[in-house]
């Protein structure tokens, strides 16, 4: 049976919805109209204590619809939060069907997109009368902060096994099978500060120490699997005083993960052998946000998004992101899951911008993943 999204009514959904401010740690709005959409349509709602965490308005939004088939259940999920500047957000729709913002703020298409097509998907199967499979709904919070709030969602209570995330840029029809772990690191030197003019003898240059570490560590693309990054470094009070200390951040991006800690790990030993060969104290810190994943082609997952984007007229193409996702959470949670292009492009910037004809393809797939066959 050929399902059709309703235009008018994404539109006005997306309008709605990014025309509440809800960056990550203040979703309530967003939580509380979220929940009101998924008890109309007759899903079991709860709201976790993930605001409780971490001391933020809301917690994660999680429904439950039980179908009337015995096929496998999925979950189908996307974020609620948006990166700043996110306030005073407003949409205007031009006549080609593309939806931009007002250039102050971020659009919200990231992650509006996503939560707009499940909305609508499940619209069209309860209005043609298609029977389906149970269907799991996750509105998280906090995801644009390394999905704090997936980490402390409480899987156990979740019936799937397959996951579909829908929070990844470009045209529908698109899917992700493959992510990075992401990895921070911090390092600080510790210098001595001294008088830059009468005294520089007597100082540490912390910030020299630093510029010594830095121009020995390959950045931008140092493997086929690899990305590293010096994002940040600052340090110094003044023109004449000898810096005393030196602040360097960064990360490290890889589909191995090993590969990607022995990297961060190699970062270390070089900042400490040169604030060691200058005479500087270093303390160095990273921090796991979130941890590669690959799903073979093979998998059902994969298997039903190919068949679903064949029944709606869509490419079913299978890649890999250099982007993290809840997808990340999930799957070192034991779900096994893909992140599906919604129509959203330039996110996290105020160029961000969404389009009308990728959010009914991909409502209309969203319709054809919940009826599909497998």
């Amino acid at each position: 049976m050929k399902t059709h999204a309703d235009r008018k009514r994404i539109i006005e959904d997306f309008i709605r919805l990014t025309g509440i401010d809800s960056v990550s740690y203040h979703e309530r709005r967003m939580a509380d109209a979220l929940k009101e959409e998924l008890q109309k349509l007759g899903f079991e709602v709860t709201e976790d204590d993930a605001g409780d965490h971490y001391s933020s308005e809301a917690g994660n939004i999680y429904g439950l619809l039980r179908g009337k088939t015995g096929k496998a259940p999925i979950l189908l999920s996307a974020h609620m939060d948006t990166v700043q500047p996110g306030t005073d957000k407003s949409a205007e729709v031009s006549q080609d069907g593309i939806i931009t913002g007002n250039g102050r703020a971020v659009l919200g298409a990231d992650d509006v997109c996503g939560i707009v097509e499940i909305l609508e998907a499940v619209r069209i199967i309860q209005e043609q009368g298609v029977e389906h499979r149970s269907i799991e709904v996750l509105f998280t919070v906090a995801e644009e902060v390394y999905g704090q709030g997936a980490k402390v969602f409480d899987f156990s209570r979740v019936i799937s096994e397959d996951a579909y995330v829908f929070d990844m840029s470009g045209p529908a029809g698109a899917a992700a099978r493959k992510a990075p772990s992401i990895i921070s690191f911090k390092a600080t030197l510790k210098g001595r500060a001294a008088h830059a003019g009468f005294a520089p003898q007597n100082g540490i240059n912390a910030i020299a120490a630093a510029a010594s570490a830095v121009s020995r560590i390959k950045q931008g693309r140092i493997s086929e699997n690899m990305t590293l990054n010096i994002g940040t470094i600052s340090g110094g009070k003044a023109d004449n005083i000898v810096s005393g200390e030196c602040l360097c951040t960064g990360e490290a991006r890889g589909f191995d993960h090993e590969e990607a800690l022995r990297e961060v790990q190699n970062v270390g030993r070089i900042f400490r052998e040169e604030a060691e060969r200058a005479g500087a104290e270093l303390e160095f810190d990273y921090d796991v946000k979130i941890r590669a994943y690959e799903v073979s082609e093979d998998e059902r997952v994969c298997r039903r998004f190919r068949n679903a984007c064949r029944r709606t007229g869509l490419e079913g193409e299978l890649k890999f992101t250099h982007g993290g996702s809840d997808n990340n959470i999930f799957m070192e949670k034991g779900m096994t899951g893909i992140v599906v292009s919604c129509g959203m492009y330039n996110t996290h910037s105020t160029e961000e911008y969404a389009s009308v004809k990728d959010m009914e393809d991909t409502a209309e797939l969203i319709a054809a993943l919940i009826s599909d066959d497998e």
